[in-house]
């Protein structure tokens, strides 16, 4: 190219105000008017139409007259072809329709230009459960209580339930959900499942997640969690299978609201877990929040204490009559002893506690108050057989005691005393005693005779009694010179354990001189 050559840019000039020719003299020379085409080309057509389409105010008797209607039709600006000539507006991705959004610096066409500030339009209702509509639901439970579980589950009026590995399948209307969430002892939380889908990849993750109506159930005012779990899953990372779930949460909420919910770790508005297998993943909402056995009334602890569900789960599986004399005699921070109470009152475990379904959008205040309402009406006022538990700690019986009247239980329901294990007293002349005496690193050396002394001592004065122990030593029966007639693998935590089941016969015996 020579250096002569002049390069050709392009600009745009603006006429000046003596060029630009009215609408008359346009017409008298014969130029055709110029058409205007965009948003504000679409705006006046309305305001136009607005006007021509306005009845006109009478006097005399028809001053009182209203008109029906003084909403301007919404009619697309003729010629344009990107809106359609019928008069029905076109909807973006959410479902609004493209006359009702309101555009930067323009106010809305239906409204009156006086500066006055304007009602923003609120995003639609989630869409409530109707009492005819059932979800898959999933409730886990520790292991080893499945089967438990699930009588439980079906007690409770719920359909299809089956048991599964480490939790029980069910079926249920929303109001069941509830009812499962206020009544179940046992469950750890209940997952409403949302979604589920055969996957290949991580990308089929996304796509599963960003197809789900999540607005139903929550928006970006809310802060989440998601949580990913497999077995035999073929996928390489859990961490990025949990990524692109929660990315394809967050661009449905951004893109159907705007707008796309903050992450919180420790105490979200809504948790989500994603849940793979070897071929499928399932998206299931949290609609318990914090974990079931968090019944609200442990404060104190003490040391090694059982979660409530497990709890509940030993009575259960001991067979205990809810008439029949209960002893813990290394009752701790009595966990077991208060869900007993409980249990033999009818109180349910989450009649005072919060849930995360209160947060959810689809959640029915009225129905849970109805709910709540009639399960405090059944609750017994007292217990007439004994609830007895000891420890040889102090400190554990007043944490016991404390715990206690945090349950909302009266000072005698449950009766606490300081009490070596070996010297206490039988409460009844029979009964049941379930227990989690110290085991593993909480047995001291020295606590090495602790096993055969309680035994001889269970033997002497505690003939027709039915004995349950949860531990993880599997030798305790052959320490204690007994012969368990079942036992249940459990899992208490980490600790792989069993409860041993005993008989206790009054035998002779001997001290020995």
């Amino acid at each position: 190219m020579n250096d002569s050559t002049t390069r050709k840019t392009l600009s745009l000039k603006k006429k000046a105000p003596a060029e630009r020719k009215a609408p008359a003299e346009r017409a008298e020379s014969g130029e055709k008017p110029r058409k205007r085409s965009g948003a504000r080309a679409r705006q006046a057509a309305l305001r136009e139409h607005a006007q021509q389409t306005r009845p006109e105010t009478g006097t005399g008797t028809d001053t009182g007259q209203k008109a029906k209607s003084r909403r301007p039709a919404r009619d697309a600006a003729p010629g344009h072809p990107s809106r359609p000539q019928s008069g029905a507006p076109t909807r973006d991705r959410t479902g609004r329709s493209d006359a009702n959004k309101a555009r930067p610096g323009h106010a809305r066409p239906d409204s009156p230009d006086d500066g006055q500030p304007r009602i923003q339009r609120l995003p639609r209702a989630p869409r409530q459960p109707r009492m005819s509509e059932t979800f898959e639901a999933f409730a886990p439970c520790p292991h080893g209580l499945e089967e438990a579980l699930m009588l439980e589950l079906q007690a409770l009026g719920h359909d299809a339930v089956r048991a599964g590995r480490a939790g029980c399948h069910f079926r249920a209307d929303w109001a069941g959900v509830l009812r499962a969430n206020l009544y179940s002892r046992l469950a750890t939380r209940i997952l409403v499942q949302v979604a589920r889908a055969e996957v290949h990849d991580e990308d089929d993750i996304l796509a599963l997640a960003r197809d789900t109506e999540w607005e139903r159930w929550f928006g970006p005012e809310q802060s989440l969690r998601v949580d990913t779990s497999a077995i035999r899953s073929p996928m390489r990372s859990l961490q990025y299978c949990n990524l692109r779930a929660k990315d394809g949460i967050c661009d449905r909420l951004r893109e159907r609201e705007g707008a796309r919910p903050d992450i919180d770790t420790v105490r979200p508005d809504a948790r989500v877990h994603l849940f793979l297998d070897e071929r499928y993943a399932t998206l299931y909402l949290d609609v318990s929040g914090e974990s079931l056995f968090k019944r609200g009334w442990r404060l104190d602890k003490g040391e090694a204490p059982l979660r409530e569900n497990l709890a509940a789960g030993l009575l259960a599986l001991s067979d205990w009559p809810l008439d029949a004399p209960l002893l813990d005699p290394f009752c701790g921070s009595g966990t077991l002893l208060i869900e007993a109470a409980w249990i033999a009152l009818g109180v349910p475990p989450g009649i005072w506690r919060p849930f995360g379904f209160e947060r959810l959008r689809v959640h029915d205040a009225r129905l849970w108050r109805d709910l709540k309402e009639d399960a405090r009406a059944r609750i017994a006022p007292r217990l007439e057989q004994p609830l007895v538990g000891c420890d040889i700690q102090p400190d554990a019986i007043e944490a016991a005691r404390a715990n206690a009247e945090r349950a909302h239980l009266s000072p005698d329901t449950i009766r606490f005393e300081v009490c070596d294990a070996r010297q206490m007293p039988p409460p009844a002349p029979a009964g049941w005693i379930v227990t989690n005496p110290p085991y593993g690193e909480r047995l001291a050396d020295e606590d090495g005779d602790l096993w055969p002394e309680w035994a001889s001592w269970l033997k002497r004065h505690y003939g027709g009694w039915q004995l349950n122990i949860i531990t993880s030593d599997l030798d305790l029966p052959g320490r204690m010179r007994l012969k368990a007639r079942r036992r249940h693998p459990l899992h208490n935590g980490a600790l792989d354990c069993r409860l041993f089941q005993f008989e206790l016969v009054a035998a002779g015996y001997r001290d020995k001189t």
